[in-house]
């Protein structure tokens, strides 16, 4: 028997073309090839007399040939072969193009099963090159469910399906994992039959219960590593903060807290005295509140003699949030300090100084904070914002800096709660679901071209009343055959010719990233009226003074994204607006833009995101930190993830640290998908 880790050129057929073939689907091994799931089926159990036979509707049929199949030389690289077949009811006539051996391997007087689909207005006209076997022959193409497989260039369904075939009868499916009583409990399939069956289904039913069995598989693998994860973490003893008053630190604020804030306060609290290292996600919309709760987990922790550090993905953002924490907390006698990359090599060598003295207690900073020069006294706290947006290996770098610290992760993304359990599984969440007092709700309206006047006066009454104007475009620069605006040209033509007598910026993701952070200071400084830019834009830019988002063809961007573009606008107390510029027509198109124009409710667009786009719209970097799922999709499995979860959560207490086959099995599975994910994180 051959292995599941042995490379695919095992397998008879498969050398090192075809090998490297399937390599662009990132089949490798056995294992990989096992694992390659269909993406649908095709019934072709049932049998249609040729009079019941549908246009373009594919349908399997048993015919006899009624004359000898003729082949015709049109020109050079074209034969056509022409037959006849009929049933009990009617005939038909069959074209095969280039298919000369068709007419050998098509003997009169013989039946056959067809599987095709009839061109033509009336039963009867023609069928293209139908599939056939022998009535007599083993059921491979016809009289069975067939399972369709995503490909690739130079792979046919055919090929792979041989592949697929040849691999399970030389080596045994992957192991099962799932304990027996949770496949009872559950209805799922053993883990032998389901991977049989996945590839070679009876009948459509069974496809369907291997389908469930094999994504229920991939949400129990994931939901368990996430639970030992926080067991691990469980475990862990950290001295408990005794000083957990908040008295002097809300007393110093220039407004009060809003409920959802002092919830999520009063639950970082919790975690501090509990002993156990934090690791809590605080979510909220843009403007919630987030800065001022990690303000608060930041002084518990100082107050109990512990130094904090805060990690921006940008130096403009992490500027804004030194600004606003030095701010609140100097005056409690809290030295607080910044390091960027941008700062002079003496002035990086002075923070550090005081990082490493203790004298910093608060730091802030982009990834300047991981670098091995720079040294903690005693970290107890890690803040990171917008995690998504940095990778693992930094992420760990800096809580590497201290010994457990607790960990705070700050997101502005609104992400739908089972994502959010597992993208960030392994974290307690807390949720900012109010606005501050006086945040206005910013107007959205979906237009097209013949509003392009009207929307330019707008713009031009925005400047004139002194404020400022965001405009986003989905490229950077014109490309052939694509009717979309680029950020280059459209900002030359507000220049030039629509805004000759206003100032008019130009910001995109390929400038350097100095270059990018002066644009953007400049702006924030008022130094433009109209900023034309990517969406490098999309997080962390706080221009209070922009009043107007005007987003170009946003048919071309996921709502979630157009969401925080929004967010980017109705920052200060004058009434702001969104606009959103689209000539696309279709109807789900026009629906999903539409939703965006009726809420401002940011969990809420993101739900709906999910279920239009799916999970990948919401990350569009990869290092997300989403699993890799080979055939579970968030968008459509919700219930059985909510399922799994359960039994997950329920074998963790009762048996996962068993010595049984199938727990040891499970932790070395839990092991290879976090490992996969981990390779497309970095």
């Amino acid at each position: 028997m051959a292995r599941l880790s042995d490379p695919i050129t095992v397998l008879k057929g498969i050398g090192p073309t075809k090998a490297k073939q399937f390599a662009a689907l990132n089949i490798f091994t056995l294992e990989d090839l096992i694992c390659h799931f269909p993406r649908g089926y095709e019934d072709r159990t049932k049998l249609i007399p040729i009079e019941k036979l549908q246009p373009d509707e594919p349908a399997c049929f048993k015919a006899m040939v009624m004359n000898t199949p003729r082949t015709s030389h049109i020109r050079k690289g074209l034969d056509i072969t022409k037959v006849q077949v009929a049933d009990h009811t009617a005939r038909l006539s069959l074209t095969f193009f280039n298919q000369k051996f068709t007419a050998d391997q098509l003997q009169y007087g013989k039946e056959y099963i067809f599987y095709g689909a009839v061109s033509g207005d009336f039963i009867g006209y023609n069928m293209t090159s139908p599939v056939f076997e022998p009535l007599d022959s083993p059921p491979l193409t016809t009289r069975r469910v067939l399972p369709i497989y995503p490909l690739t260039a130079g792979l046919s369904n055919a090929s792979v399906l041989k592949a697929v075939r040849q691999a399970l009868a030389i080596c045994n499916p992957p192991e099962e994992i799932i304990p027996r009583q949770v496949r009872e409990n559950y209805g799922i399939l053993p883990a032998e039959r389901a991977y049989y069956a996945i590839h070679e289904p009876a009948s459509m039913e069974e496809a369907e219960l291997a389908k469930k069995r094999l994504i229920f598989e991939e949400f129990f693998v994931f939901s368990a590593g996430l639970s030992l994860m926080r067991a691990k973490r469980a475990a862990k003893q950290v001295p408990p903060y005794e000083n957990c008053d908040l008295t002097a630190f809300q007393k110093a604020l220039p407004f009060t807290l809003t409920g959802a804030q002092s919830r999520a306060i009063g639950e970082i609290a919790a975690d501090l005295r509990r002993g156990a290292p934090m690791n809590r996600l605080v979510q909220g919309d843009v403007g919630s509140g987030k800065t001022m709760v990690a303000a608060a987990a930041a002084y518990l922790a100082i107050q109990n003699g512990y130094q904090a550090a805060m990690m921006a993905p940008t130096e403009i953002l992490a500027e804004q949030h030194f600004a606003s924490l030095s701010k609140l907390l100097t005056p409690l006698g809290i030295s607080v300090c910044l390091l960027t990359g941008s700062l002079t090599a003496k002035q990086k060598s002075l923070v550090r100084e005081d990082i490493a003295s203790g004298r910093a207690r608060l730091t802030v900073g982009t990834h300047a904070l991981v670098s091995e020069a720079t040294v903690f006294q005693k970290l107890g706290l890690v803040i990171t914002d917008e995690q998504h947006r940095f990778g693992v290996s930094q992420r760990s770098a800096l809580t590497g800096k201290g010994v457990d610290p607790h960990v705070l992760v700050m997101s502005a993304t609104p992400i739908p709660r089972t994502l959010a359990l597992l993208m960030y599984g392994d974290l307690e969440v807390s949720i900012l679901d109010e606005l501050p007092p006086g945040r206005e709700k910013v107007d959205t309206f979906l237009v097209n071209e013949s509003y392009r006047s009207r929307i330019n006066a707008f713009i031009r009454k925005h400047v004139s009343e002194g404020h400022q104007c965001f405009v986003v475009c989905p490229a950077v620069e014109e490309t052939e055959g694509m009717n979309i605006k680029s950020a280059e040209i459209w900002a030359e033509t507000l220049q030039k010719t629509v805004f000759p007598d206003l100032r008019v910026a130009l910001l995109h993701g390929q400038m350097k990233g100095a270059e990018k952070e002066a644009i953007m200071a400049s702006f924030a400084q008022g130094n433009a009226d109209i900023l034309v830019a990517t969406t490098v834009i999309e997080v962390g830019v706080d221009v209070p003074n922009a009043t107007l988002m005007v987003v170009e063809d946003a048919d071309r961007f996921g709502l979630s994204q157009l969401h925080q573009l929004r967010g980017r606008v109705g920052r200060g107390k004058a009434k702001s607006h969104c606009i959103l510029f689209s000539q696309n027509k279709n109807s789900e198109t026009l629906q999903r833009l539409k939703a965006l124009c009726k809420t401002n409710d940011g969990f809420q667009i993101a739900e709906e995101d999910l279920r239009l786009r799916g999970p990948g719209d919401f990350f569009g970097a990869r290092q997300s930190g989403l699993p890799v799922f080979r055939i579970a999709n968030l968008s459509c499995d919700l219930q059985t993830l909510k399922s799994a979860q359960q039994a997950s959560a329920h074998w963790i207490d009762t048996e996962g640290t068993a010595d049984t086959p199938e727990a040891k099995a499970l932790r070395s599975r839990i092991a290879q998908l976090f490992a996969r994910s981990e390779g497309t994180m970095n």
